[in-house]
């Protein structure tokens, strides 16, 4: 019997320990929109494909001011990031669209809070083909014809200035906010997309497929331009001038394919968060937008208003570093 006891004391011992562990664990952790001074520093960012060379931009600038923040940045599209954010599993949902409204539906049920909708800044979303391709400008009406279901483009001949050379489809898997609104933009609330095409999951995989297929043609954020592509001017209509996408043409509208870069969080922002958001919309925040490539939400060089802890922090990113994922 006395070794049973002796047996069952350390038991008991060890399983209170245990406890305590996670228990002290437990404590340890606060949630990022809670007061900015809790013990858990860590931002979780997910979402958009198009925005994540953007964000992990924010988060290594934030972090050189900030050591003590991380702020932890996943792509995946945006229905993925805003999945994770109805499931409570990020903080910050990243999406180059707005939420639908079941998905909003999703987040009051789940989360017991409306989903705040931040604009963060705007991209224009470029049709990149091949370096050596001769074409320069092309219309939403022929890039309807290429990408839309029934089209009939399927030769770079059959556009002015092009060679005579099959056209091979790039697109972006149908999670992704950029497909969404590629095919509202240009194809039309009642055409659906072409079969056939090679679809890519990210934004980068796009140019880089571009960049290797002489025939190829396909659509990604304007920040991912490389030497080995070349973006096309877009007319609106046949006749009319092809629009360069830049940060100017974006900025006052004259560029057709131009969307918002939206980050969304469950309920309004508070503690951390609210810190992190003041300071993405601070002069420090926005001029890494510019600097990306992207239209800054507001002027890099004004006070965007309540920049936080970190409202006066400038900038150092270094733009050219690889932030793929």
């Amino acid at each position: 019997m006395g070794g049973i006891q002796v047996f069952y004391r350390s038991f008991c011992a060890v399983l209170i320990i245990a406890a305590l562990a996670i228990f002290a664990a437990g404590c340890g952790r606060r949630d990022a929109s809670g007061p900015a001074g809790g013990d858990q520093r860590t931002i979780r960012i997910e979402g958009s494909d198009t925005m994540v060379n953007l964000a992990q931009a924010w988060a290594e600038d934030y972090n050189k001011k900030f050591p003590g923040i991380s702020v932890q940045v996943l792509g995946g599209g945006s229905g993925v990031g805003i999945a994770s954010l109805t499931d409570g599993n990020c903080d910050m949902a990243n999406a180059s669209r707005q939420m639908k409204p079941k998905e909003i539906e999703r987040v009051k049920d789940k989360r017991g809070v409306e989903p705040v909708e931040h604009i963060v800044g705007y991209d224009a979303l470029a049709v990149y083909v091949h370096k050596n391709n001769p074409v320069d400008t092309i219309t939403i009406d022929q890039l309807a014809e290429i990408y839309g279901e029934g089209g009939t483009i399927t030769n770079w001949s059959q556009i002015p200035g092009g060679a005579d050379l099959e056209i091979t489809r790039v697109s972006r898997q149908n999670n992704s906010g950029t497909y969404v609104y590629f095919r509202e933009a240009v194809l039309g609330p009642k055409r659906e997309y072409k079969l056939g095409s090679i679809d890519q999951s990210g934004s980068k995989d796009v140019v880089a497929l571009v960049s290797k297929t002489p025939g190829a043609i396909g659509y990604s954020g304007m920040g991912y331009a490389t030497p080995e592509v070349k973006m096309l001017n877009i007319s609106s209509a046949k006749g009319e001038p092809g629009v360069p996408p830049t940060v100017e043409n974006a900025k006052d509208g004259s560029y057709p394919i131009t969307r918002p870069l939206y980050i969304y969080t469950a309920g309004e922002a508070t503690g951390l968060l609210k810190e992190f958001l003041d300071w993405i919309n601070s002069p420090a925040g926005q001029k890494v937008v510019l600097h990306l490539g992207y239209v800054p939400a507001h002027s890099p060089e004004e006070d965007a208003g309540g920049g936080g802890a970190a409202s006066d922090a400038s900038t150092d990113t270094d733009t050219s570093t690889d932030t793929d994922t």
